[in-house]
């Protein structure tokens, strides 16, 4: 009999994900799934209608996971700085990591993540609010 347990989780992540690449944004979601494997640090997928898939070009490189399958990988060209290898993406991805198939993930060494647990509001006054008196 097989195991067909896999080692990890894949929750929805609480809140807001951004990823940065030298400063400029290059996804944001309130949608983004958070993966959490054993003896790793969190890895964050976004849809990829929250990513801004104009700056990634999928190069050939590749990598096999055995239970999430075959990875493609991108290259990030920004203001004249290419780096390769900077995010992911499993097109078909096994059972186990079906929720994942088609979005990206990026790999923290080359960007800045900033997870938001809970939504941050908008706090705003308008400038021509009266005076509050108590």
């Amino acid at each position: 009999m097989s195991d067909t347990t896999t080692p990890f989780a894949i929750i929805a992540a609480p809140g807001r994900v951004r990823v940065l690449f030298e400063g400029h944004e290059v996804a944001d979601s309130a949608r983004a799934l958070r993966l959490e494997e054993h003896d790793r640090e969190p890895v964050y997928y976004f849809p990829r209608e929250d990513v801004h898939m104009s700056v990634l070009r999928r190069n050939d490189h590749a990598s096999v996971c055995p239970w999430k399958g075959r990875a493609s990988w991108f290259t990030i060209m920004r203001d004249a700085t290419i780096v390769e290898d900077v995010a992911w993406s499993y097109e078909a991805a096994k059972d186990g990591a079906s929720l994942i198939e088609g979005c990206i993930a990026f790999a923290a060494e080359h960007v800045d993540i900033e997870a938001h647990e809970t939504p941050q509001p908008v706090r705003h006054v308008p400038p021509m609010d009266p005076p509050y008196v108590e």
